[in-house]
């Protein structure tokens, strides 16, 4: 009963997101045909407005763009004449979403170990590198990184190459600087998690039954311990499947962000709210799933 009110929530909360949307990149400085090569004489630029119905109240338009929204059409795009913005996004979601996974893995296979790592040698050398360790991943940005990979990996040893989305190697190095980042906020998540559970009174219960320390880590603090890893995972994964336009355009990959800020730059106001409801839909699905991990994880909680 509880997930199927959250379900029902959804319908009203995204129809409250995408009028924000829709009202708030019209509400920006410009147009979305003020970026043309020669400025377009007041009689075509009525013409387009007019084709693309730019010229009817806003009412309108967005009663046209939820008409619309409703079959799965988000409408022409302003930027890119003769596309729309569902081929668009079919285009390069993909190749955001492979990025994305792969950065999500890549966060959490080194991010969940570092932290348990530190966690278990509290106040040791183990828990001071591997907390320097994500502490430093977490202040070091995509746009430095990314450079420093390309200028060490590729081009001085030639690991790997610079730039481009053709092959698996490709994917390594923005995969490392999209994931670094988030890699080092799971291990601080992850270590403040199993410190906070090693002190309740169910471990020490354990031990007192006479369970190995691994058992007592495996299932019983480790299971505690993740749930702030959790609650993280599903807005980190939202932001890392609709694309980094900082590490997408650093590495020349046709994903989602180089869409995003040519349109953001040039007004395509159905690209940049077709954008912004699809990061809206993973978001609000992705939290609902952490919500539902919350209760197989940990037994104590009941939706009612």
């Amino acid at each position: 009963m509880y997930f199927a009110r959250r379900i029902a929530f959804l319908v009203p909360l995204l129809l409250i997101i995408s009028l924000l949307a829709f009202l708030l990149v019209r509400l920006a400085p410009g147009g979305p045909f003020d970026r043309e090569r020669k400025p377009a004489s007041p009689e075509i630029e009525r013409n387009l407005r007019e084709k693309y119905h730019l010229d009817e109240p806003l009412w309108k338009q967005y009663a046209r763009f939820l008409g619309g929204l409703a079959k799965g059409d988000f409408g022409p795009s302003l930027k890119y004449r003769n596309h729309g913005v569902t081929d668009i996004i079919k285009q390069g979601l993909p190749v955001s979403m492979t990025l994305g996974l792969l950065a999500f893995g890549w966060a959490v296979g080194t991010g969940i170990p570092l932290g348990f790592a530190a966690a278990l040698g509290r106040s040791g050398w183990r828990d001071y590198t591997a907390s320097f360790c994500a502490v430093l991943a977490v202040c070091i940005p995509g746009f430095v990184i990314g450079p420093l990979l390309v200028m060490g990996l590729a081009i001085h040893w030639r690991w790997f190459p610079a730039a481009l989305w053709e092959s698996p190697l490709h994917a390594v190095l923005p995969t490392i600087a999209l994931g670094l980042y988030f890699g080092g906020k799971v291990a601080r998540l992850m270590r403040e998690g199993v410190l906070a559970t090693l002190d309740a009174d169910f471990v020490t219960t354990a031990r007192a039954k006479g369970l190995s320390e691994n058992q007592v880590m495996i299932r019983h603090v480790l299971r505690i311990a993740i749930l702030p890893v959790v609650s993280y995972l599903g807005p980190m994964l939202a932001d890392l499947l609709t694309g980094s336009f900082v590490v997408e355009n650093l590495f020349q990959i046709p994903g989602m962000g180089v869409f995003l800020v040519n349109s953001s730059l040039n007004r395509d106001y159905p690209m940049v709210v077709g954008v912004v409801m699809l990061y809206a839909v993973l978001l609000l699905w992705l939290n609902l799933i952490v919500d539902f991990a919350y209760g197989l994880l940990d037994r104590r909680i009941r939706y009612e």
